[in-house]
């Protein structure tokens, strides 16, 4: 094993993490590279303290790129080991450790889904009205159990009951005006790097509350054409066990082998995340699979259409300097 891995092969597998999913774009994080080890940190300059103040969705994010990561290391030769949140109290912002080094036991998954990682985004479009195949839910639940969560898919009866919880949770906002500057600060307009550009939020639901997330900060955004949404989306919960930094670590890489193996079905997602901001409409998510843990995040599935990822930062940008 040589003492640093090729310059060519960090950029692949940068630019396989940072491709991964964050709340509003924010991507938050920075990686330290020191021989074959790589360190996943939290960036503090990029979170959300309004609207994620105890940083669950950071360090989800921090787990989604951590699985691109590996993805990326399969298609190169690599097998990877690692720990998340290593050390909560020590390092809080360092949410992974990743050990990659030459391997003969390619895993064919990983590489498969990594071929997936360029077409993956955020889909805010209506889908139609067929429902996602029986074969391929289940197979979108094997994909979360390897990583360490579940993923539990809603009945009509629970679908109604998040819609009512988005609801409340759009009530409570109302007066909250460090909520609605912090979205104003990633969310529309023209972006080149980061956030969500106007571009990308997709069409206005034309009922309320809708099976998609309405992300407008801004007049010209709220008044963007309305198209009618499907009147029984399939939502799912992605879930664990417990709720450790570690565990929220592991939901996020849950969440992208999920969202990895539902682009190559042919299935796109969203996210209706907003009554996961407020812990007691949490718990009530939670109640609705039917089985103890802790929610990290309301998908909603639909069939795939061609689109692109939001833009992305220059990978130089992503690298912490070492103390």
């Amino acid at each position: 094993m040589t003492d640093q891995l090729p310059k060519e092969h960090i950029d692949v597998l940068l630019a396989a993490a940072v491709a991964a999913p964050s709340m509003h774009n924010t991507q938050p994080w920075r990686f330290e590279i020191d021989g074959h080890v790589i360190d996943v940190y939290l960036d503090g300059s990029r979170t959300l303290p309004a609207e994620d103040p105890t940083g669950r969705a950071m360090r989800i994010a921090a787990g989604a790129a951590t699985f691109n990561l590996r993805c990326a290391a399969e298609t190169l030769g690599y097998g990877t080991w690692f720990g998340l949140a290593p050390y909560p109290s020590e390092e809080p912002d360092l949410l992974a450790r990743i050990v990659i080094e030459p391997t003969a036991a390619r895993n064919d998954e990983l590489c498969d889904l990594a071929a997936q990682i360029p077409y993956r985004h955020t889909d805010r479009n209506p889908s139609d009205a067929t429902a996602v195949a029986e074969g391929t839910r289940v197979s979108l639940m094997q994909a979360a159990y390897p990583e360490g969560a579940q993923l539990t898919w809603l009945a009509d009866d629970d679908v109604r009951t998040v819609l009512d919880l988005v609801l409340d949770t759009d009530l409570r906002e109302i007066g909250d005006w460090h909520r609605r500057a912090e979205r104003a600060h990633w969310v529309g307009g023209e972006r080149t790097d980061d956030g969500i550009p106007s571009s990308a939020l997709g069409p206005r639901s034309a009922t309320y509350p809708a099976a998609v997330r309405d992300m407008a900060t801004r007049p010209t955004d709220r008044v963007r054409a309305e198209q009618s949404f499907e009147q029984h989306p399939d939502l799912a919960v992605l879930s664990t066990d417990f709720d450790e930094p570690s565990d929220q670590v592991a939901a996020g890489a849950a969440l992208q082998r999920v969202l990895l193996t539902a682009t190559r079905a042919g299935v796109s997602a969203s996210f209706l995340n907003q009554p996961l901001e407020f812990d007691d409409l949490r718990a009530k998510v939670q109640r609705l699979t039917g089985r103890p843990g802790h929610a990290h995040m309301i998908i909603r599935f639909g069939h795939h259409r061609p689109g692109s990822a939001t833009a992305r930062r220059p990978l130089a940008d992503f690298l912490k300097e070492q103390s």
